[in-house]
């Protein structure tokens, strides 16, 4: 120091508080901002140790950097990077920035402290953080609402590509059906007009045999045509969610038996149904007849129709804890194994059902009024070895 005049004026006048310390870390001037600062007179700590103005828990550290500055001695800040606090006589705590300088009084190596209250400082910067906070909070929030808003505008998009898609698959289905029933009603009204002019013929010439062979293909006709305006019926209720099930307890032996009874009439020539109950007792179920009949009817009119004359069609019951397995197996003409995996979508046909009539709805309705009755069907065939279908479903039927 040069000037002693001017050093003690900038000591004395100065807004930051300067604190002197000698190597030992002991204070041996402050000047007026300090006191103003820190609460303390002069006296109170000239050769106290700078740890007086330090907070308790930063006393034992502080000691070490005393130590390790008096060794290499340089003007710096201290603690760039780190969050300083010094403490007042009253022992509240608040937050500082330091700087130091080295210097030498009467041979005696000092240190300068510089020290700036930057309580202030601290308060704009937590609430400039808080803010940033704040808005990142408020950008995120917004960037969410607008991630849900696409996600909804995706889902709605996704929606009404569905809904189109649907809407294609349904003209083509109602393309499909218009052609396929068109067809399939075109053929046996062909048969029964055709029967009908053969008919009269024959009734002239008094051929009972013809005239009892064309009269048959009308009844047969007739059938076909029966069967396919119940296949459309039962699509119809099924689409448009009218088909309510209505379970009643009653006895499934007489509905087996029955059925099997009235369709042993239409089977071909030498045809012969079997019907199997491993069951010694009456088995009494809580389903919907109707529907049971309907899907019964279809497996075993199937089996009928794609099996040759002087075969056998086999019904087995097997009754288990809870449910019921119906079997029906057949030694027609049997499946493709491709083929199988389509086998209840609607208007499919195997590739080997060739000339013999069919709308392709059959198995999509029996797979859908087994699901009504809270059951499956399914399906085990080799080609030219005859399928076999299993119906299985609840003893009980909910209402």
């Amino acid at each position: 120091m040069n000037s002693s005049h001017q050093f003690d004026a900038v000591f004395l006048y100065a807004n930051e508080a300067i604190i002197i310390t000698n190597e030992r870390g002991e204070i041996v001037r402050i000047n007026p901002a300090t006191e103003k600062l820190f609460g303390y007179k002069d006296a109170e700590l000239l050769s106290k140790r700078i740890d007086t103005l330090i907070p308790e828990r930063f006393r034992h550290s502080h000691e070490g950097h005393v130590k390790k500055y008096h060794k290499k001695p340089n003007p710096r800040s201290m603690g760039a990077g780190l969050d300083l606090y010094a403490q007042k006589k009253n022992g509240s705590e608040f937050p500082v920035e330091v700087s130091l300088s080295p210097c030498n009084v009467d041979g005696q190596p000092m240190v300068i402290a510089f020290i700036i209250d930057i309580t202030e400082r601290k308060k704009v910067e937590v609430q400039a953080k808080d803010y940033q906070l704040k808005l990142e909070k408020e950008v995120e929030d917004r960037t969410l609402i607008l991630q849900e808003a696409i996600e909804k505008l995706e889902n709605t998009k996704k929606k009404l590509d569905e809904s189109l898609q649907k809407e294609r698959e349904l003209n083509q289905l109602k393309s499909r059906f218009i052609s396929t029933a068109s067809h399939e009603f075109r053929t046996p009204l062909a048969t029964v007009l055709s029967s009908l002019t053969l008919v009269e013929k024959y009734i002239e010439l008094e051929d009972k045999p013809k005239q009892e062979k064309h009269l048959s293909r009308i009844k047969k006709s007739i059938l076909n045509l029966t069967d396919i305006l119940n296949d459309i019926l039962s699509v119809n209720k099924i689409d448009e969610g009218k088909l309510v099930t209505k379970p009643y307890l009653f006895n499934l032996n007489k509905l087996l038996e029955d059925l099997v009874s009235e369709l042993n009439l239409i089977a071909k020539p030498g045809q012969k149904i079997l019907l199997e109950i491993n069951e010694p007792n009456e088995i009494e179920i809580n389903q919907d007849p109707k529907l049971l009949t309907h899907i019964l009817s279809n497996l075993l009119s199937n089996a009928i129709k794609f099996s040759d004359m002087e075969t056998n069609i086999y019904v087995v019951v097997t009754a288990l804890d809870d449910d019921i397995k119906i079997s029906i197996k057949d030694e027609g003409i049997g499946i493709p194994e491709s083929d199988l995996e389509n086998l209840f979508t609607r208007f499919f046909r195997s590739e080997n059902a060739g000339q013999i009539q069919g709308t392709g709805l059959g198995l999509s309705i029996v797979n859908q009024y087994a699901e009504l009755l809270n059951g499956n069907v399914e399906c085990k065939s080799k080609l030219h070895e005859g399928s076999e279908f299993i119906l299985s479903i609840p003893k009980i039927l909910e209402s």
